[in-house]
């Protein structure tokens, strides 16, 4: 089983007392999120980064913790798996993550400081033409006097409503292959020629579109080298599908604790349905592919803090791969387990399972993260 040291007990279960205080009831959680129809609450999150946490895996010399992957993989599962508010913190830590490796001197010291205090950062590579294909994306900046003016759209952009800024993955050359001629910009939320319109889905309002009309942005927003933006995007996919597999295996803890929480009370024929071998090998199969899934996370965090350069396709997509499977299976069966009731609104069974369903299409769809992980065994 996972093992960590005594700091990382204690940093764990600093979490879920933070946690349990404020947010252990459902009256709290929703009094923050606006009755649910919220996925984050700034108001906690930064009381989060006043203990620190929000700049978890931020430098010290900008001011965050300066901590690993597996510190980081920690707070995002405890997190989640004690209902934290915080739908931002996924996106907000990979962005930071993309500032901190390339973005110049002082838009790094700025927007990185803003990360620790509790700001929120957006990235949006998506298009309406251009999804699991990202080289196809066609959103353009063209350089002009003193910086870049940028026209097209983009979509599924997650929490650009309340960010700070969004990193934008723009064409700046077309000469060249579709995976050349990329570039990264930094655009604050509020620059003008930049729109943002909300898209409902069946979380509320999480993702957007976004439209730029001659937006102009100097050439300080150039985040990292112009036309590298495809290599920059490569060289994140270790701490992004980390990330996402943390969360999702805080997630499947969730509705595994609540599933079983719920099978042991509920009785039906004069005893708990949970005693009832259907349900009894149900919970021993997620029990286990939730014990393997923790494994593989805290195995690839640990590879990946000792290895920081070393590009690991096949890890996090195997990572991402099997901790959203193993959450939309859980909480699918979990909704299954508590009959009519998991799909009542008065348990949180249904927005889990939500959660987790989405979770196999966003930061690469899971059919995406099959053929990275078949094309590494030359297949």
């Amino acid at each position: 089983m996972v093992e960590f040291t005594p700091e990382q007990q204690a940093f764990a279960q600093a979490i879920t007392d933070f946690c349990e205080r404020e947010v252990g009831t459902r009256a709290k959680r929703d009094a923050l999120t606006n009755n649910g129809a919220d996925a984050h609450s700034d108001t906690l999150y930064r009381k989060m980064a006043e203990l620190g946490w929000a700049g978890i895996n931020v430098a010290e010399e900008f001011g965050g913790a300066g901590a690993g992957n597996v510190e980081m993989c920690i707070f995002l599962e405890e997190a989640v798996r004690n209902q934290a508010p915080i739908g931002a913190v996924g996106p907000t830590l990979i962005t930071a993550a993309a500032y901190a490796k390339f973005a110049n001197d002082n838009l790094r010291r700025d927007v990185l400081a803003g990360v620790v205090a509790g700001d929120s950062l957006s990235i949006s590579m998506s298009e309406p033409e251009a999804g699991s294909d990202v080289g196809a994306l066609t959103c353009r900046a063209e350089k002009v006097d003193g910086g870049w003016k940028i026209n097209g759209q983009k979509t599924w952009c997650s929490n650009a409503h309340f960010s700070k800024s969004i990193l934008l993955i723009a064409r700046t050359d077309r000469s060249g292959g579709k995976h050349e001629g990329l570039t990264e910009f930094h655009i604050p939320a509020d620059t003008p020629g930049l729109t943002i319109s909300g898209i409902d889905t069946l979380g509320g309002r999480e993702v957007n579109d976004l439209y730029f009309t001659d937006c102009f942005v100097p050439d300080s927003a150039v985040v990292g080298t112009v036309g590298d933006g495809w290599k920059q995007l490569m060289s994140g996919l270790n701490t992004e599908r980390l990330i996402l597999a943390a969360m999702q295996l805080g997630l499947a803890r969730r509705s595994f604790d609540d599933t079983l929480a719920f099978i042991t009370d509920r009785k039906q024929f004069g005893r708990p349905i949970g005693s009832f071998q259907a349900l009894r090998h149900r919970m021993a199969d997620h029990a286990t592919e939730i014990a393997c899934t923790r494994e593989l996370v805290y195995s690839v965090a640990r590879a990946a803090d000792a290895h920081p350069e070393r590009m690991m396709p096949r890890e996090a997509s195997m990572v991402k791969l099997k901790a959203t499977e193993t959450s939309k299976a859980m909480t699918i069966d979990g909704m299954q387990m508590m009959g009519g009731y998991g799909y009542a609104k008065e348990f949180d069974a249904e927005r889990l399972m939500r959660g987790a369903i989405i979770s196999t299409v966003f930061g690469g769809t899971n059919e995406i993260q099959r053929d990275i992980i078949g094309k590494t065994y030359g297949l």
